[in-house]
């Protein structure tokens, strides 16, 4: 399904909506922000979020790649082959085991990480653009908390 800018905000919040289900739909919410911001960039969540881990970790074993994306090993591979055929990742042998590979990064891979890291930030400031500061900060401060040692 394709998801519009117009058909972001089709998210109902009710007034009997408990605290997990609106920290729920303000997740939904930004995940389907930042899939329309990947469209124009021809690039999947999952790519997205698999580039980015090898962007930033460096070469990666393809099990390890799954292990961060908390995907199973055989979607990392079909997401892998996906980046490594636009030229976003190169597959090279690991220097320690000569039977695995590693997956890295090209110089166009790490480019566009670091410009679809930026379409996320500004979706997620347009998300929340209309909080004050000190709300901002406040709701920052209780997410941490929530996740500390998780």
């Amino acid at each position: 399904m394709r998801v519009t800018q117009e058909g972001l905000r089709c998210i109902p919040v009710k007034g009997d909506d408990t605290t997990a289900d609106l920290l729920m739909a303000a997740a939904r919410t930004l995940r389907r922000r930042f899939a329309v911001a990947l469209e124009s960039y021809d690039v999947t969540p999952a790519q997205s979020r698999a580039l980015h881990v090898v962007a930033d970790h460096g070469a990666s074993r393809p099990s390890e790649i799954a292990e961060a994306l908390r995907i199973a090993p055989r979607s990392a591979t079909e997401v892998i082959d996906a980046l490594e055929t636009r030229g976003l990742v190169s597959r090279e042998p690991d220097p320690t085991d000569r039977r695995a590979t590693r997956v890295a990064a090209t110089e166009e891979g790490r480019r566009l990480s670091a410009v679809l890291a930026a379409a996320r930030r500004q979706e997620s400031e347009r998300l929340l653009e209309d909080l004050p500061a000190g709300d901002r900060a406040e709701l920052d401060r209780i997410l941490r908390q929530l996740l500390a040692d998780r």
